[in-house]
């Protein structure tokens, strides 16, 4: 599979993101990868290790938590996977596409360079 990089209008789309500098946005578009996701294929399952954050481009998606099973509704704009790289634990749900979806990702070291400083603005 080979790797189609997010766009920035894409990503200025997402509203976590929308505040960042452009050249912020720039490297992480270059860095986020875009992917298309078949309808009931499952993206992250609880209690796998989790590697990557995620923004949803298109699609709806499911997310599920054991015991408690469905919680809510991703749509276009929507983020998900910040909990396990933020807290180091385990992925707290799993998440399955409901419609084709397209999600785009980043890897551990991109999130921590420049997106975990928009979680810990949420703490504050």
């Amino acid at each position: 599979m080979r790797h189609v990089p997010a766009t920035v209008h894409e990503l200025s789309r997402i509203g976590l993101l929308a505040g960042l500098p452009g050249e912020q946005l720039n490297r992480l578009a270059g860095r986020m990868e875009r992917e298309e996701v078949a309808a009931g294929a499952t993206i992250v399952r609880q209690g796998e290790e989790g590697d990557r954050f995620y923004v949803v481009l298109s699609g709806m998606l499911n997310v599920t938590q054991n015991p408690i099973g469905e919680r809510r509704i991703l749509r276009p704009g929507d983020h998900f996977g910040e909990v396990a790289l933020a807290m180091h634990v385990p992925r707290t749900a799993s998440v399955r596409a409901v419609t084709p979806a397209v999600v785009a990702s980043c890897d551990r070291e991109t999130f921590d360079e420049l997106l975990r400083p928009l979680f810990a603005a949420d703490d504050e």
